[in-house]
């Protein structure tokens, strides 16, 4: 699963690589280690205006939810289920962009995961890319304020990405760039499940500054 994330860019090359603006400019944060369990505001594209970047809450809060609870749960969302599940089944048609020049993931050395190794992920030549997500708006009885989350499709692991996460064996979906409107328009969300994937470019990360290439 995927629970890290890196959007490490100006905000004018984001802008420029989407065509896109950024809605709210003083919530743009670029960040080097994004934390899933800390819920942040990471920048989005919906299929509502895709001319507009907004920034949502990472843990998906379904509309009928009567508190933010479940959001620790829908980070991540299966897409060979999401179509099922009472959590996403309501916003399978809600999708959006999810903006990011890359993600970690741990591999682990043992099999109770005592001893990992960390591997930054990405397309390659630090590019930004997007992760294909599924959108919630969410409104807080007790605060009376509009919540905006995501959360992010996971699809079976490819060969490189089954052998860095050797345990679970998963992967975000990775958008190839020609792929994104598809996404966005509504595609069968069938055809971004595996074998649907994109060229991804892993380096291990050492102790010191320096990356490893790991194949």
């Amino acid at each position: 699963m995927c629970y890290h994330t890196i959007q490490t860019k100006l905000a004018l090359q984001i802008e420029k690589r989407f065509n896109a603006k950024i809605k709210d400019k003083s919530s743009f944060a670029p960040d080097d280690h994004i934390n899933g369990f800390t819920f942040p505001k990471t920048p989005i594209i919906t299929n509502e205006d895709i001319t507009i970047i907004e920034h949502f809450n990472w843990g998906l809060i379904p509309a009928w939810s009567k508190n933010d609870d479940i959001k620790v749960m829908t980070l991540n969302a299966k897409i060979e289920t999401v179509k099922e599940k009472p959590s996403f089944k309501d916003v399978v048609n809600q999708r959006c962009l999810i903006i990011a020049n890359g993600f970690y993931e741990w591999q682990w050395l043992d099999s109770k995961g005592k001893n990992k190794v960390k591997y930054e992920i990405g397309i390659g030549d630090d590019e930004l890319f997007a992760f294909a997500g599924l959108y919630s708006r969410w409104n807080d009885i007790q605060s009376g304020q509009l919540v905006n989350t995501y959360t992010m499709l996971m699809t079976q692991a490819s060969p490189l990405m089954a052998k860095i996460h050797n345990i679970k064996k998963r992967m975000p979906v990775v958008l190839n760039p020609e792929d994104e409107s598809k996404w966005l328009n509504l595609a069968p969300i069938e055809d971004f499940a595996y074998p649907y994937m994109t060229d991804l470019v892993a380096n291990q990360i050492s102790n010191d500054p320096q990356h490893l290439s790991l194949f």
